[in-house]
């Protein structure tokens, strides 16, 4: 399992976004990084600048949300649509872009969704209940 550091992750996005700017090549995964990033102008100014990006403390006292766990989300959540895993994510995330009519705010509804999941499992000392996930999104697209 693969499992980078606050700083790592953040160093990838930056660089990411600087060899997008640069008009150079990227990794397939980076491309989709930057897919993300684009529709994220916000984050943009954070992006620019790797060394400020690690430096930085991104608290909910800020108001900000964090553009490195936001994007991270943003990739997790196509991962999961891209091999169905949890089983069902990928219908289920279908069906919320088509009630939601954009593909970008069914990801930020699951974001709520996987947040919720992921906290429950850490606070109960459980796994993580896939099913409850896609019950959730399930949920969300049909209400």
């Amino acid at each position: 399992m693969f499992a980078p550091s606050q700083e790592q992750v953040r160093r990838f996005f930056c660089e990411a976004w600087s060899k997008h700017k640069g008009v150079m090549p990227l990794t397939p995964l980076e491309a989709l990084a930057v897919d993300w990033m684009v529709q994220h102008p916000e984050y943009h100014d954070d992006l620019a600048d790797a060394d400020a990006a690690v430096a930085r403390t991104y608290s909910v006292e800020d108001g900000r949300t964090n553009p490195f766990l936001h994007l991270s989300m943003h990739l997790s959540i196509t991962e999961q649509m891209s091999i169905d895993q949890p089983r069902g994510i990928k219908p289920a995330l279908d069906k919320l872009a088509a009630k939601r009519s954009s593909m970008h705010d069914a990801h930020h509804d699951a974001m709520e969704a996987l947040g919720e999941m992921v906290w429950a499992a850490q606070r109960n000392g459980s796994p993580f209940d896939g099913e409850a996930y896609i019950a959730r999104i399930l949920s969300l697209a049909t209400r």
